[in-house]
């Protein structure tokens, strides 16, 4: 059974979940096999493992430990590429002992499909798409009976998600969580307004506020209510570490946390939200570390879904030193400069800024070598070596995703009215080719990463970045009764 175009469409209008965004429909979910969800469900703990890791490298290489139980290796670098570029204060909170152990409560991998399977290309901590994707859950929920079940259930987003925000306050029966949305994170307010009231209707103290909404009260926080001031127990902070400087209540995010009035979530840990972290997995120095810190599987199936990735460090190298990077012209590298000088072919290649950056979400600092002119590659190669003081950037291999099928309505897309369909007749859906990026949703409860839901995106074949874009449809993920037919 699939869902219409009017259906999606009447959903959608009635309640956007974008600002000004719009997108390709399809009649029904995307298929996931058995064996896929397992899969999902293996990341999941391996992601969320993963972040413990990262913990206590960064944590000894700030204390000068030793990384390892019976060899010596001391890493104080690692320290220094994490923490370059951030305030002197958000470091010190990141290190405080309350902190240790404190993780984010949702995790969302980019996974892309490729010809050898799922490649993981970034680990997000603080996504977009919870209420997009609970709420295409929900809407697709019915429309799946003859050929699976929908991922996670229509309800299972929603109630994880709140789950794992209550369980950081295990002493208040009913606690009040407001979503803080910044203006900079503006786009996504819709979805979080929707997730709130969802919340709300099953008797859940759940709010979406605006920054300038919370206000202190001795060492506490508290927003208006009705016109009665009501206490705020946790904050899920929906807005990224680098826009805290444009956010005028953080003063008091800061004192209330230390006053242990208030829980933060995602904990405000810069070094768990930069991308180098993956080209740390990959770091020729840190082998016998993640040997020791990750487990058997984890560390067996994360060296398959990761691909190569690098630190784009331009500090000196001695002579005779080369880089541990790409090859150019079939020899090593002893200047990030050199990437410059790569042929199309050597450069399958990914810039992209590590985070603490108004361009480390939404794709916008990527530059992909193969997609790009000489010129626009040598610009990216520039930016990189020149922000490097203060913003690293990675560089990764890139890994090209498969092409698929999966039926697509014609347009018009998820944000058009009625009176602007094309002749007013019913669109038609055709299995259009396209590339497909995955995102899995995994909320934190009980120390486990808890799978509940993804959010499939796919683009025409023609777009080698995948992300949302109102060329690609957006779609929740379903679990099929048995073996997928070929896409």
């Amino acid at each position: 059974m699939s869902l219409s175009h009017e259906a999606i469409r009447a959903a959608l209008v009635a309640q956007p979940l974008f600002e000004a965004k719009t997108w390709q429909l399809s009649p029904e979910p995307w298929p996931l096999s058995p064996e896929e969800v397992a899969e999902l469900e293996k990341i999941g703990a391996a992601c969320l493992e993963f972040h413990q890791a990262i913990e206590t490298l960064y944590l000894r290489s700030v204390a000068g430990k030793n990384l390892l139980r019976n060899k010596p290796l001391l890493a104080p670098w690692v320290a220094d590429y994490l923490d370059r570029g951030k305030p002197a204060g958000l470091i010190a909170h990141a290190r405080e002992p309350r902190n240790r152990g404190a993780f984010p409560p949702v995790l969302r991998p980019d996974l892309l499909l490729t010809d050898e399977g799922f490649v993981l290309t970034e680990l997000d901590s603080v996504p977009g798409g919870i209420g997009l994707t609970a709420f295409l859950n929900r809407l697709y929920e019915g429309g799946t009976a003859a050929d699976g079940t929908i991922l996670g259930g229509g309800d299972a987003m929603i109630a994880l998600f709140h789950e794992s925000l209550a369980a950081l306050r295990p002493n208040e029966r009913n606690p009040a969580i407001a979503i803080v949305v910044s203006d900079e994170a503006a786009t996504y307010r819709p979805e979080m307004r929707w997730l709130a009231h969802q919340l709300q209707l099953q008797g859940k103290r759940v709010f979406c506020l605006q920054p300038e909404e919370i206000f202190p009260l001795e060492n506490a926080l508290f927003f208006d209510a009705d016109g009665n001031p009501e206490k705020i127990d946790v904050i899920y902070r929906f807005f990224e570490l680098f826009d805290l400087e444009n956010i005028r209540t953080r003063k008091f995010l800061f004192e209330a946390w230390a006053a242990g009035e208030v829980a933060i979530a995602p904990p405000m840990r810069p070094f768990q939200e930069e991308k180098l972290s993956l080209a740390l997995f990959h770091h020729h120095l840190l082998q016998d570390f993640w040997a020791e810190a990750l487990s058997g599987p984890t560390l067996k199936l994360l060296r398959r879904l990761i691909p190569s990735s690098w630190i784009m460090d331009p500090a000196p190298l001695p002579p005779g030193a080369v880089l541990d990077g790409p090859r150019v012209g079939h020899r090593a590298l002893n200047d990030w400069r050199d990437l410059g000088n790569a042929s199309q072919k050597e450069r399958d290649l990914i810039i992209k800024i590590s985070g603490y950056h108004e361009t480390a979400w939404g794709a916008r600092s990527v530059v992909l070598g193969s997609d790009c002119s000489r010129e626009e590659w040598q610009e990216g190669v520039d930016r990189a070596i020149e922000l490097a003081p203060s913003n690293l950037h990675v560089l990764q291999a890139y890994r090209k995703p498969r092409r698929l099928e999966h039926p697509v309505y014609e347009s018009p897309t998820a944000g058009v009215t009625p009176a602007e369909m094309r002749d007013g007749r019913e669109p038609v859906a055709a299995r259009k080719a396209g590339r497909l990026r995955l995102c899995p949703y995994y909320f934190l409860v009980n120390g486990q990463a808890r799978l509940s839901g993804a959010l499939a995106t796919f683009c025409p074949p023609d777009k080698k970045i995948i992300h949302g874009m109102q060329d690609a449809a957006l779609l929740p993920c379903a679990v099929a009764r048995g073996p997928v037919v070929a896409r």
